[in-house]
């Protein structure tokens, strides 16, 4: 039986975990407690599996949980995967990470002495969409990436927003927040070993200025240029939180990607444009519990390399860049390099 911690559950993400874990079939995995200073939180997730709900981390890491899952305040995220990491706990975690590449680095080194997993829920990946598109590309119909342009508009609904998501010290900026996505999905379809990050941000909040409500982040690598457009400018009417695109340029086709609009559109030098018949997605959590569950026994840090699963690699790859693109608009667009 693989026991799982919750440690930190500010954010409405940790329903992807719990309800991994609700399912028939996920019942080699046993849910422990529920941690957050927030009793009340902690509480009303914790009841739901008959489990206890704290606020002290460091007692609910005592028990020794096998798996730790971190959804907490933004700010407090770094902190809390280290502390698991140093319990010999894998971890999964909702993005961001952490919201500073000091913490990143305190993360990567934390990893590697415990020999345990960092796997983040870029749930993008198993989007029916990208799964598609995933096979066009593999076949080598659109030829080399040499351009990817996402965009990423969420609805801020500020009334619903808790305070901490408003105190740029706790949240860590819309591009660290929201570019992680679309810059793994980036180098999924356009593979890179370095290159150079930007980011520009706009639209403050005019009673919070420092809290920007538009962000780009631009990734140049020796074959490729992404842009990654991310915001909380959905307009409230819209009919969805967020109308997400992705579009592929390749040497020799196209490819347009509305995830909202569940839509694949694909051209090419030798083919007119086609929609792809889309398969069956991946639940959020559902990669990273098939491979701790196929995982020997103590497994240590390849525990999250199978197919679909996000390893420790590219967990930290993912938010290095997102956090390089906004301290690189903290300092007015300076070019960052990166390498894996």
């Amino acid at each position: 039986m693989t026991r799982i911690a919750i440690v930190g559950a500010a954010h409405p993400h940790v329903e992807y975990l719990l309800d991994e874990l609700a399912r028939e079939d996920r019942r080699g995995f046993t849910l422990i407690g529920v941690q957050d200073p927030d009793r009340r939180i902690a509480d009303a997730y914790a009841e739901r599996f008959g489990v206890p709900g704290v606020t002290d981390a460091e007692a609910l890491l005592s028990e020794q949980p096998d798996v730790v899952m971190v959804a907490g305040i933004y700010g407090d995220r770094g902190r809390d995967v280290v502390a698991a990491l140093r319990a010999g706990a894998h971890v999964i975690a909702d993005k961001p990470l952490c919201t500073s590449l000091a913490e990143l680095a305190a993360i990567e080194e934390a990893a590697a002495a415990a020999d345990r997993t960092v796997s983040l829920l870029l749930e993008k990946r198993g989007y029916p969409e990208t799964l598609a598109v995933a096979e066009v590309v593999a076949a080598g119909e659109l030829g080399e990436i040499v351009g990817v342009t996402t965009s990423a508009p969420h609805k801020l609904q500020r009334e619903r927003r808790p305070e901490w998501f408003l105190d740029r010290a706790r949240y860590g900026g819309v591009l660290a927040d929201l570019a992680v996505h679309d810059l793994d999905i980036a180098l999924l379809f356009a593979p890179a070993d370095e290159g150079v990050v930007q980011g520009a941000v706009s639209a403050p909040l005019e009673d919070i200025p420092d809290f920007a409500r538009y962000g780009v982040a631009t990734l140049r690598t020796s074959s490729a240029v992404v842009t990654a457009e991310v915001s909380w400018l959905t307009p409230a009417e819209s009919d969805v939180h967020g109308d997400y695109r992705l579009r592929l340029v390749g040497t020799e086709g196209t490819a347009e990607v509305s995830w909202a609009r569940h839509r694949v559109e694909v051209t090419t030098q030798r083919r007119g444009a086609r929609l792809l018949d889309l398969p069956e997605g991946r639940r959020p959590a559902q990669d990273a519990l098939d491979a701790l569950a196929s995982a020997p026994s103590g497994a240590g840090g390849g525990v999250a390399a199978g197919p679909g699963a996000v390893d420790t690699a590219a967990s930290l790859l993912a938010t290095r860049l997102a956090l390089l693109a906004q301290e690189s608009a903290d300092q007015d667009g300076l070019p960052r390099p990166w390498s894996r």
